[in-house]
Protein backbone atom coordinates (compact mmCIF):
# COMPACT_ATOMS: atom_id res chain seq x y z
CA UNK A 1 0.00 0.00 0.00
CA UNK A 2 2.86 2.30 1.04
CA UNK A 3 4.69 1.57 -2.56
CA UNK A 4 1.34 2.17 -4.10
CA UNK A 5 1.06 6.05 -1.99
CA UNK A 6 4.92 6.93 -3.38
CA UNK A 7 4.32 5.78 -6.76
CA UNK A 8 0.67 8.15 -6.93
CA UNK A 9 2.69 10.69 -5.03
CA UNK A 10 5.56 10.67 -7.63
CA UNK A 11 2.99 10.56 -10.79
CA UNK A 12 1.52 14.37 -8.93
CA UNK A 13 5.06 15.52 -8.75
CA UNK A 14 5.91 14.94 -12.11
CA UNK A 15 2.67 16.84 -13.36
CA UNK A 16 4.15 19.79 -11.31
CA UNK A 17 7.83 19.34 -12.62
CA UNK A 18 5.50 19.41 -16.07
CA UNK A 19 3.86 22.59 -15.82
CA UNK A 20 7.19 24.59 -14.53
CA UNK A 21 8.98 23.53 -18.09
CA UNK A 22 5.35 24.47 -19.24
CA UNK A 23 5.34 27.53 -18.14
CA UNK A 24 8.90 28.78 -18.82
CA UNK A 25 9.07 27.90 -22.10
CA UNK A 26 5.67 29.65 -22.98
CA UNK A 27 7.40 32.76 -22.29
CA UNK A 28 8.75 32.16 -26.13
CA UNK A 29 5.65 33.24 -26.92
CA UNK A 30 4.27 34.99 -24.68
CA UNK A 31 6.58 37.57 -24.98
CA UNK A 32 6.20 38.36 -28.61
CA UNK A 33 2.15 38.08 -28.05
CA UNK A 34 2.43 40.84 -25.19
CA UNK A 35 5.21 43.17 -27.66
CA UNK A 36 2.76 43.34 -30.13
CA UNK A 37 -0.72 43.84 -28.17
CA UNK A 38 0.91 46.59 -25.55
CA UNK A 39 3.63 47.96 -28.23
CA UNK A 40 6.35 47.37 -26.11
CA UNK A 41 10.24 47.85 -27.14
CA UNK A 42 12.21 44.95 -27.12
CA UNK A 43 13.72 45.59 -24.16
CA UNK A 44 10.31 46.06 -22.29
CA UNK A 45 8.47 42.25 -23.45
CA UNK A 46 11.74 41.16 -22.16
CA UNK A 47 10.85 42.33 -18.14
CA UNK A 48 8.39 39.22 -18.62
CA UNK A 49 11.38 37.15 -18.12
CA UNK A 50 12.93 39.44 -16.03
CA UNK A 51 9.55 39.23 -13.15
CA UNK A 52 9.54 35.00 -14.08
CA UNK A 53 13.07 35.02 -12.89
CA UNK A 54 13.58 37.65 -10.46
CA UNK A 55 10.49 35.97 -8.53
CA UNK A 56 12.59 32.63 -8.93
CA UNK A 57 15.76 34.67 -7.04
CA UNK A 58 13.91 36.35 -4.54
CA UNK A 59 11.87 33.73 -3.36
CA UNK A 60 14.95 31.23 -2.71
CA UNK A 61 16.19 34.46 -0.99
CA UNK A 62 13.51 34.92 1.53
CA UNK A 63 14.10 31.13 2.18
CA UNK A 64 17.83 31.18 3.01
CA UNK A 65 17.08 34.97 5.08
CA UNK A 66 14.25 33.28 6.99
CA UNK A 67 16.94 29.82 7.67
CA UNK A 68 19.50 32.23 9.28
CA UNK A 69 16.83 34.29 11.41
CA UNK A 70 15.24 31.24 13.18
CA UNK A 71 18.15 29.74 12.71
CA UNK A 72 16.70 26.40 11.36
CA UNK A 73 15.72 25.46 8.03
CA UNK A 74 12.66 26.50 7.55
CA UNK A 75 11.34 23.75 5.00
CA UNK A 76 12.85 21.35 7.69
CA UNK A 77 10.42 22.85 10.05
CA UNK A 78 7.97 23.36 7.58
CA UNK A 79 7.83 19.62 5.78
CA UNK A 80 8.65 19.23 2.07
CA UNK A 81 4.70 18.48 1.68
CA UNK A 82 3.27 21.66 3.04
CA UNK A 83 6.53 23.25 1.26
CA UNK A 84 4.87 22.24 -1.80
CA UNK A 85 1.20 22.83 -0.94
CA UNK A 86 2.03 26.36 -0.09
CA UNK A 87 4.20 26.60 -2.67
CA UNK A 88 1.03 25.48 -5.06
CA UNK A 89 -0.79 27.83 -3.25
CA UNK A 90 0.97 31.18 -4.10
CA UNK A 91 1.14 30.29 -7.98
CA UNK A 92 -2.71 29.88 -8.05
CA UNK A 93 -2.94 33.18 -6.08
CA UNK A 94 -0.50 34.20 -9.22
CA UNK A 95 -2.33 32.69 -12.14
CA UNK A 96 -5.61 34.25 -11.03
CA UNK A 97 -4.23 37.29 -10.95
CA UNK A 98 -3.50 37.27 -14.24
CA UNK A 99 -7.73 37.81 -14.96
CA UNK A 100 -7.87 41.08 -13.70
CA UNK A 101 -4.60 42.01 -14.57
CA UNK A 102 -5.41 41.13 -18.11
CA UNK A 103 -9.19 42.66 -17.57
CA UNK A 104 -7.22 45.78 -16.56
CA UNK A 105 -5.06 46.06 -19.50
CA UNK A 106 -2.35 46.73 -17.51
CA UNK A 107 1.01 45.19 -18.60
CA UNK A 108 2.52 46.29 -15.21
CA UNK A 109 -0.08 44.31 -13.57
CA UNK A 110 0.57 40.86 -15.46
CA UNK A 111 4.40 41.19 -14.79
CA UNK A 112 3.08 41.02 -10.96
CA UNK A 113 1.37 38.27 -11.60
CA UNK A 114 4.26 36.15 -13.59
CA UNK A 115 6.55 37.42 -10.17
CA UNK A 116 3.66 35.63 -7.79
CA UNK A 117 3.67 32.51 -9.68
CA UNK A 118 7.36 32.42 -9.94
CA UNK A 119 7.93 33.09 -6.06
CA UNK A 120 5.28 29.75 -5.54
CA UNK A 121 7.75 27.91 -8.19
CA UNK A 122 10.84 28.19 -6.17
CA UNK A 123 9.28 26.87 -2.79
CA UNK A 124 7.66 24.44 -5.17
CA UNK A 125 11.26 23.32 -6.56
CA UNK A 126 13.17 23.78 -3.51
CA UNK A 127 10.90 21.44 -1.68
CA UNK A 128 9.67 18.89 -4.61
CA UNK A 129 13.36 17.96 -5.41
CA UNK A 130 14.29 16.38 -2.10
CA UNK A 131 10.71 14.79 -2.13
CA UNK A 132 11.32 12.90 -5.40
CA UNK A 133 14.54 11.74 -3.96
CA UNK A 134 13.01 10.47 -0.56
CA UNK A 135 10.03 8.47 -3.03
CA UNK A 136 12.07 4.95 -2.86
CA UNK A 137 15.30 4.01 -2.07
CA UNK A 138 18.35 6.05 -2.21
CA UNK A 139 20.08 4.09 -4.71
CA UNK A 140 17.39 5.05 -6.83
CA UNK A 141 16.93 8.88 -6.42
CA UNK A 142 18.77 10.02 -9.46
CA UNK A 143 16.83 7.76 -11.33
CA UNK A 144 13.86 9.91 -10.29
CA UNK A 145 15.40 13.12 -10.66
CA UNK A 146 16.17 12.48 -13.94
CA UNK A 147 12.72 11.24 -14.96
CA UNK A 148 11.59 14.26 -13.30
CA UNK A 149 14.11 16.19 -15.45
CA UNK A 150 12.70 14.58 -18.65
CA UNK A 151 9.07 15.25 -17.54
CA UNK A 152 9.81 18.93 -17.17
CA UNK A 153 11.57 18.93 -20.94
CA UNK A 154 8.49 17.23 -22.53
CA UNK A 155 6.81 20.18 -20.61
CA UNK A 156 9.32 23.07 -22.68
CA UNK A 157 8.44 20.84 -26.17
CA UNK A 158 4.57 21.07 -25.91
CA UNK A 159 3.92 24.02 -23.95
CA UNK A 160 4.89 26.82 -26.64
CA UNK A 161 2.52 24.86 -29.07
CA UNK A 162 -0.31 24.59 -26.22
CA UNK A 163 0.03 28.38 -25.95
CA UNK A 164 0.03 28.90 -29.30
CA UNK A 165 -3.58 27.41 -29.86
CA UNK A 166 -4.74 28.71 -26.59
CA UNK A 167 -3.78 32.35 -27.95
CA UNK A 168 -4.80 32.13 -31.47
CA UNK A 169 -7.06 29.63 -32.20
CA UNK A 170 -4.88 27.15 -33.56
CA UNK A 171 -1.20 25.29 -33.54
CA UNK A 172 0.12 26.94 -37.21
CA UNK A 173 -2.23 29.52 -38.17
CA UNK A 174 -1.57 32.71 -39.26
CA UNK A 175 -3.93 34.66 -37.41
CA UNK A 176 -1.38 37.28 -36.02
CA UNK A 177 -4.29 39.52 -34.12
CA UNK A 178 -6.09 38.15 -30.90
CA UNK A 179 -8.26 39.26 -28.17
CA UNK A 180 -5.87 39.82 -24.62
CA UNK A 181 -8.44 37.83 -23.09
CA UNK A 182 -7.15 34.42 -24.20
CA UNK A 183 -4.70 34.74 -21.55
CA UNK A 184 -7.25 34.50 -18.97
CA UNK A 185 -8.25 30.64 -20.60
CA UNK A 186 -4.33 29.34 -20.17
CA UNK A 187 -4.39 30.72 -16.72
CA UNK A 188 -7.34 29.54 -15.46
CA UNK A 189 -6.47 26.18 -16.68
CA UNK A 190 -3.16 26.44 -14.97
CA UNK A 191 -4.83 27.42 -11.61
CA UNK A 192 -7.25 24.30 -11.93
CA UNK A 193 -4.27 22.29 -12.79
CA UNK A 194 -2.06 23.23 -9.75
CA UNK A 195 -5.32 23.64 -7.50
CA UNK A 196 -6.58 19.75 -8.48
CA UNK A 197 -2.52 18.90 -7.27
CA UNK A 198 -2.73 20.86 -4.11
CA UNK A 199 -5.66 18.86 -3.05
CA UNK A 200 -4.13 15.52 -3.73
CA UNK A 201 -1.40 16.50 -1.57
CA UNK A 202 -3.51 17.95 1.23
CA UNK A 203 -5.44 14.99 1.99
CA UNK A 204 -2.78 12.16 0.65
CA UNK A 205 -0.60 10.15 3.02
CA UNK A 206 2.59 10.87 2.45
CA UNK A 207 5.92 10.14 3.54
CA UNK A 208 7.31 12.96 6.28
CA UNK A 209 10.65 13.91 4.20
CA UNK A 210 12.91 17.01 6.19
CA UNK A 211 16.29 18.06 6.05
CA UNK A 212 18.73 17.44 8.93
CA UNK A 213 21.31 19.42 7.91
CA UNK A 214 22.56 22.45 9.68
CA UNK A 215 22.61 25.74 8.89
CA UNK A 216 25.92 27.81 8.54
CA UNK A 217 25.74 31.20 8.98
CA UNK A 218 27.84 33.47 6.98
CA UNK A 219 27.60 37.15 7.26
CA UNK A 220 29.59 38.43 4.77
CA UNK A 221 28.10 36.00 2.11
CA UNK A 222 24.60 37.03 3.80
CA UNK A 223 25.71 40.56 2.74
CA UNK A 224 27.00 39.90 -0.78
CA UNK A 225 23.79 38.60 -1.21
CA UNK A 226 21.63 41.34 0.00
CA UNK A 227 23.79 44.20 -2.46
CA UNK A 228 22.95 42.09 -5.22
CA UNK A 229 19.13 41.97 -4.42
CA UNK A 230 19.14 45.70 -4.29
CA UNK A 231 19.21 46.39 -8.05
CA UNK A 232 17.37 43.43 -8.51
CA UNK A 233 14.49 44.59 -6.68
CA UNK A 234 15.20 48.36 -8.37
CA UNK A 235 14.53 46.91 -11.76
CA UNK A 236 11.87 44.64 -11.75
CA UNK A 237 10.13 47.07 -9.03
CA UNK A 238 11.40 50.58 -8.99
CA UNK A 239 12.55 51.65 -12.53
CA UNK A 240 9.51 53.97 -13.40
CA UNK A 241 10.50 56.57 -9.99
CA UNK A 242 14.29 56.97 -11.69
CA UNK A 243 14.91 59.66 -14.46
CA UNK A 244 14.62 57.93 -17.55
CA UNK A 245 18.08 58.84 -19.07
CA UNK A 246 19.16 56.74 -15.87
CA UNK A 247 16.42 53.92 -16.43
CA UNK A 248 17.18 53.30 -19.51
CA UNK A 249 20.99 52.10 -18.61
CA UNK A 250 19.63 50.92 -15.13
CA UNK A 251 19.49 47.11 -16.83
CA UNK A 252 23.63 47.37 -17.68
CA UNK A 253 24.14 48.51 -14.01
CA UNK A 254 22.59 46.04 -12.88
CA UNK A 255 24.36 43.75 -14.17
CA UNK A 256 27.77 45.44 -13.65
CA UNK A 257 27.12 45.57 -10.14
CA UNK A 258 25.81 41.89 -9.55
CA UNK A 259 29.55 40.89 -11.30
CA UNK A 260 31.65 43.17 -9.37
CA UNK A 261 30.04 41.89 -5.89
CA UNK A 262 30.72 38.19 -6.78
CA UNK A 263 33.97 39.09 -8.19
CA UNK A 264 35.08 40.95 -5.04
CA UNK A 265 33.80 38.85 -2.94
CA UNK A 266 36.02 36.13 -5.00
CA UNK A 267 38.98 38.42 -4.01
CA UNK A 268 37.94 39.07 -0.45
CA UNK A 269 37.17 35.69 0.51
CA UNK A 270 40.68 34.90 -1.14
CA UNK A 271 42.20 37.36 1.30
CA UNK A 272 40.09 35.95 4.67
CA UNK A 273 37.59 33.26 4.05
CA UNK A 274 36.35 33.74 7.80
CA UNK A 275 32.57 34.87 7.11
CA UNK A 276 32.33 33.79 3.69
CA UNK A 277 30.38 29.90 4.36
CA UNK A 278 30.59 28.46 0.99
CA UNK A 279 31.80 31.55 -0.64
CA UNK A 280 35.18 30.95 0.38
CA UNK A 281 35.88 28.60 -2.15
CA UNK A 282 36.88 30.27 -5.69
CA UNK A 283 35.22 27.09 -7.81
CA UNK A 284 31.86 28.32 -5.72
CA UNK A 285 31.39 32.08 -6.68
CA UNK A 286 32.80 31.30 -10.14
CA UNK A 287 29.81 28.56 -10.73
CA UNK A 288 27.62 31.27 -9.14
CA UNK A 289 28.39 33.38 -12.04
CA UNK A 290 28.23 30.65 -14.35
CA UNK A 291 25.04 29.35 -13.41
CA UNK A 292 24.20 32.71 -13.83
CA UNK A 293 25.08 33.35 -17.05
CA UNK A 294 24.41 29.56 -18.03
CA UNK A 295 20.24 30.39 -17.14
CA UNK A 296 20.79 34.02 -18.75
CA UNK A 297 21.67 32.68 -22.57
CA UNK A 298 19.70 29.46 -22.46
CA UNK A 299 16.38 31.74 -21.71
CA UNK A 300 17.66 34.73 -23.82
CA UNK A 301 18.00 33.05 -26.92
CA UNK A 302 14.54 31.63 -27.38
CA UNK A 303 13.18 34.82 -25.65
CA UNK A 304 14.60 36.84 -28.37
CA UNK A 305 13.60 34.77 -31.04
CA UNK A 306 10.08 35.55 -31.33
CA UNK A 307 11.54 39.21 -32.82
CA UNK A 308 14.15 37.50 -34.62
CA UNK A 309 11.77 35.56 -36.56
CA UNK A 310 9.50 38.73 -37.41
CA UNK A 311 12.79 39.68 -39.91
CA UNK A 312 12.08 39.04 -43.50
CA UNK A 313 15.40 37.40 -43.64
CA UNK A 314 14.52 35.32 -41.36
CA UNK A 315 11.47 33.98 -42.59
CA UNK A 316 8.50 37.08 -41.52
CA UNK A 317 6.84 35.01 -39.13
CA UNK A 318 3.99 36.80 -37.19
CA UNK A 319 3.45 35.77 -33.45
CA UNK A 320 0.98 32.75 -34.38
CA UNK A 321 3.37 31.10 -36.37
CA UNK A 322 6.52 30.80 -34.17
CA UNK A 323 5.88 28.23 -31.95
CA UNK A 324 7.11 24.90 -33.69
CA UNK A 325 10.59 27.21 -33.62
CA UNK A 326 10.35 27.72 -30.12
CA UNK A 327 9.43 24.27 -29.45
CA UNK A 328 12.53 22.93 -31.04
CA UNK A 329 14.13 25.11 -29.17
CA UNK A 330 12.87 23.86 -25.74
CA UNK A 331 13.18 19.89 -27.31
CA UNK A 332 16.83 20.69 -28.54
CA UNK A 333 17.37 20.91 -24.25
CA UNK A 334 15.28 17.92 -24.01
CA UNK A 335 17.19 15.95 -26.61
CA UNK A 336 20.33 16.61 -24.77
CA UNK A 337 18.75 15.74 -21.21
CA UNK A 338 17.46 12.59 -22.20
CA UNK A 339 20.83 11.52 -24.07
CA UNK A 340 22.13 12.49 -20.81
CA UNK A 341 20.40 10.55 -18.30
CA UNK A 342 21.63 7.27 -20.23
CA UNK A 343 24.76 7.58 -17.54
CA UNK A 344 22.59 7.51 -14.81
CA UNK A 345 21.75 3.72 -15.07
CA UNK A 346 23.86 1.15 -14.88
CA UNK A 347 24.58 -0.09 -18.51
CA UNK A 348 27.53 -1.50 -20.44
CA UNK A 349 29.59 1.06 -22.11
CA UNK A 350 28.49 -0.23 -25.89
CA UNK A 351 24.62 -0.14 -24.62
CA UNK A 352 25.27 3.33 -23.84
CA UNK A 353 27.01 4.01 -26.77
CA UNK A 354 24.45 2.68 -28.88
CA UNK A 355 21.50 4.58 -26.39
CA UNK A 356 23.67 7.74 -27.19
CA UNK A 357 22.72 7.74 -30.91
CA UNK A 358 19.18 6.39 -30.61
CA UNK A 359 18.18 8.43 -27.66
CA UNK A 360 18.37 11.71 -29.51
CA UNK A 361 16.80 10.90 -32.32
CA UNK A 362 13.58 9.31 -30.49
CA UNK A 363 13.54 12.84 -28.43
CA UNK A 364 13.11 14.71 -32.06
CA UNK A 365 10.74 12.15 -33.28
CA UNK A 366 9.17 13.29 -30.27
CA UNK A 367 9.30 16.77 -31.44
CA UNK A 368 7.83 16.63 -34.98
CA UNK A 369 4.94 14.45 -33.59
CA UNK A 370 4.00 16.98 -30.95
CA UNK A 371 4.01 19.94 -33.62
CA UNK A 372 2.62 18.22 -36.33
CA UNK A 373 -0.68 17.68 -34.30
CA UNK A 374 -1.76 21.06 -36.03
CA UNK A 375 -1.99 19.03 -39.35
CA UNK A 376 0.89 20.91 -40.65
CA UNK A 377 3.68 19.33 -42.37
CA UNK A 378 6.91 19.95 -39.88
CA UNK A 379 9.41 19.39 -43.22
CA UNK A 380 10.92 22.42 -42.82
CA UNK A 381 12.02 20.58 -39.18
CA UNK A 382 13.65 17.89 -40.60
CA UNK A 383 17.12 19.64 -41.36
CA UNK A 384 17.90 19.77 -37.67
CA UNK A 385 18.94 16.34 -37.54
CA UNK A 386 22.08 17.57 -38.61
CA UNK A 387 22.94 19.78 -35.29
CA UNK A 388 21.42 16.72 -33.65
CA UNK A 389 25.00 14.72 -34.93
CA UNK A 390 27.25 17.43 -33.73
CA UNK A 391 25.37 16.48 -30.54
CA UNK A 392 25.88 12.90 -30.46
CA UNK A 393 29.37 13.69 -31.27
CA UNK A 394 30.18 16.29 -28.53
CA UNK A 395 28.38 14.27 -25.99
CA UNK A 396 30.88 10.64 -27.01
CA UNK A 397 34.25 12.92 -26.84
CA UNK A 398 32.77 14.42 -23.56
CA UNK A 399 33.28 11.04 -21.95
CA UNK A 400 30.52 12.28 -19.35
CA UNK A 401 33.62 14.41 -17.75
CA UNK A 402 32.27 17.59 -16.65
CA UNK A 403 35.04 20.00 -17.39
CA UNK A 404 35.64 18.56 -20.70
CA UNK A 405 31.89 18.26 -21.34
CA UNK A 406 31.54 21.47 -20.71
CA UNK A 407 34.39 22.83 -21.96
CA UNK A 408 33.19 21.21 -25.41
CA UNK A 409 29.32 22.02 -25.42
CA UNK A 410 30.24 25.84 -24.42
CA UNK A 411 32.53 26.30 -27.33
CA UNK A 412 29.82 24.41 -29.66
CA UNK A 413 27.96 27.29 -28.70
CA UNK A 414 29.79 30.24 -29.51
CA UNK A 415 30.23 28.00 -33.05
CA UNK A 416 26.70 28.00 -33.57
CA UNK A 417 26.17 31.48 -32.53
CA UNK A 418 28.76 32.89 -34.44
CA UNK A 419 27.25 30.94 -37.87
CA UNK A 420 24.18 32.26 -36.88
CA UNK A 421 25.53 35.93 -36.98
CA UNK A 422 27.26 35.42 -40.01
CA UNK A 423 23.79 33.91 -42.24
CA UNK A 424 20.84 34.59 -42.13
CA UNK A 425 17.58 31.75 -43.34
CA UNK A 426 17.24 28.45 -42.06
CA UNK A 427 21.24 28.54 -41.35
CA UNK A 428 21.26 30.37 -39.10
CA UNK A 429 17.93 29.82 -37.43
CA UNK A 430 18.71 26.33 -36.59
CA UNK A 431 22.45 27.19 -35.95
CA UNK A 432 20.65 29.75 -32.99
CA UNK A 433 18.30 26.79 -32.23
CA UNK A 434 21.03 24.29 -31.52
CA UNK A 435 22.16 26.90 -29.05
CA UNK A 436 19.82 24.80 -26.53
CA UNK A 437 21.59 21.50 -27.67
CA UNK A 438 24.79 23.43 -26.40
CA UNK A 439 23.00 24.34 -23.21
CA UNK A 440 21.35 20.88 -22.62
CA UNK A 441 23.66 19.16 -20.09
CA UNK A 442 24.96 22.51 -18.25
CA UNK A 443 23.15 22.62 -15.33
CA UNK A 444 24.62 19.44 -13.91
CA UNK A 445 28.05 19.99 -15.35
CA UNK A 446 28.52 23.30 -13.35
CA UNK A 447 26.59 22.24 -10.77
CA UNK A 448 29.22 19.56 -9.79
CA UNK A 449 32.05 21.06 -10.53
CA UNK A 450 30.89 24.14 -8.01
CA UNK A 451 30.16 22.22 -5.08
CA UNK A 452 32.64 19.96 -5.05
CA UNK A 453 35.30 20.41 -2.02
CA UNK A 454 32.41 22.55 -0.12
CA UNK A 455 32.44 20.09 2.64
CA UNK A 456 29.70 20.65 5.01
CA UNK A 457 28.96 23.86 3.22
CA UNK A 458 27.75 21.97 0.22
CA UNK A 459 24.14 22.43 1.19
CA UNK A 460 24.87 26.09 1.73
CA UNK A 461 26.57 26.75 -1.94
CA UNK A 462 23.77 24.74 -3.70
CA UNK A 463 21.01 27.32 -2.15
CA UNK A 464 23.15 30.07 -3.59
CA UNK A 465 23.63 28.60 -7.35
CA UNK A 466 19.92 28.54 -7.37
CA UNK A 467 19.81 31.78 -6.43
CA UNK A 468 21.83 32.40 -9.76
CA UNK A 469 18.90 31.36 -11.85
CA UNK A 470 18.59 35.45 -11.69
CA UNK A 471 20.64 35.78 -14.80
CA UNK A 472 17.45 34.59 -16.46
CA UNK A 473 15.96 38.15 -15.54
CA UNK A 474 19.09 40.28 -16.44
CA UNK A 475 20.71 38.87 -20.03
CA UNK A 476 17.06 38.75 -21.69
CA UNK A 477 16.63 42.46 -21.17
CA UNK A 478 20.48 42.91 -21.94
CA UNK A 479 19.76 41.42 -24.95
CA UNK A 480 16.43 43.34 -25.98
CA UNK A 481 18.00 46.56 -25.13
CA UNK A 482 20.99 45.92 -27.55
CA UNK A 483 18.19 44.79 -29.70
CA UNK A 484 16.36 48.74 -29.62
CA UNK A 485 19.55 49.66 -30.47
CA UNK A 486 18.93 50.46 -34.41
CA UNK A 487 22.76 50.25 -34.78
CA UNK A 488 22.36 46.58 -33.95
CA UNK A 489 19.49 45.38 -34.23
CA UNK A 490 17.87 42.36 -33.34
CA UNK A 491 20.06 39.46 -34.92
CA UNK A 492 23.67 40.81 -34.15
CA UNK A 493 22.20 41.26 -30.20
CA UNK A 494 23.36 37.62 -30.50
CA UNK A 495 26.51 38.72 -30.11
CA UNK A 496 25.39 38.64 -26.00
CA UNK A 497 25.04 34.71 -26.34
CA UNK A 498 29.13 34.87 -27.74
CA UNK A 499 29.98 36.72 -24.72
CA UNK A 500 27.79 34.22 -22.62
CA UNK A 501 29.16 30.93 -24.08
CA UNK A 502 32.73 31.95 -24.15
CA UNK A 503 32.89 32.52 -20.01
CA UNK A 504 31.45 29.45 -19.47
CA UNK A 505 34.30 27.81 -21.25
CA UNK A 506 36.30 29.61 -19.21
CA UNK A 507 34.79 28.71 -16.13
CA UNK A 508 35.19 24.55 -17.27
CA UNK A 509 39.00 25.61 -17.61
CA UNK A 510 39.12 27.49 -14.74
CA UNK A 511 37.65 25.29 -11.97
CA UNK A 512 39.58 22.16 -13.84
CA UNK A 513 42.48 23.83 -12.37
CA UNK A 514 41.86 25.09 -9.01
CA UNK A 515 40.27 21.33 -8.74
CA UNK A 516 43.35 19.96 -9.78
CA UNK A 517 45.35 22.42 -7.40
CA UNK A 518 42.78 21.18 -4.05
CA UNK A 519 43.27 17.31 -4.50
CA UNK A 520 39.50 17.47 -5.60
CA UNK A 521 40.54 15.78 -9.39
CA UNK A 522 39.02 12.96 -9.02
CA UNK A 523 35.21 14.81 -9.78
CA UNK A 524 36.53 15.46 -13.26
CA UNK A 525 36.23 11.96 -13.81
CA UNK A 526 32.78 11.28 -12.98
CA UNK A 527 29.91 11.03 -14.94
CA UNK A 528 27.47 14.51 -14.55
CA UNK A 529 24.27 13.33 -13.80
CA UNK A 530 21.14 15.50 -13.08
CA UNK A 531 19.13 17.76 -14.94
CA UNK A 532 18.09 21.44 -14.54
Amino acid sequence: MEQKNNSSSLVSLLTVFFFWGFVAASNGIFIPFCKNHFELTQYQSQLIDATFYGGYFFGSLVLYYLSLLFKVDILNKLGYKKGIILGLTISIIGALCIIPSVNAGSFTLILSSFFIIAIGFSLQQTSAQPFVVALGSAETGAHRLNLAGGINSIGTTVGPIIVSFLLFGSITGNKAETSISSINTLYIILAIVFAAVLIYFAFAKLPNVTSQENIENSPKASLALSIIAVPTFILLFATSLLPKSFSDLFIYLSLVIILVVLLSSLYQASKNPSGWGAMQYPQLILGMIAIFIYVGVEVSIQSNMGALLKLPEFGGFDESSISRFISLYWGSLMIGRWTGAISAFNLKSKTKKILGVIVPYIAFGVILFVNSLGGKAVYDLYMYAICIIVLIIANLIGQEKPAKTLMLFSFLGVLAMFIGLMNTGQVALYAFISGGLACSIMWPCIFALSITGLKKYTSQGSSFLIMMILGGAIIPPIQGKLADEPSIGIHNSYIVPIICFLYLAFFAWKVKNILKSTNEADTLDKPTQGIH
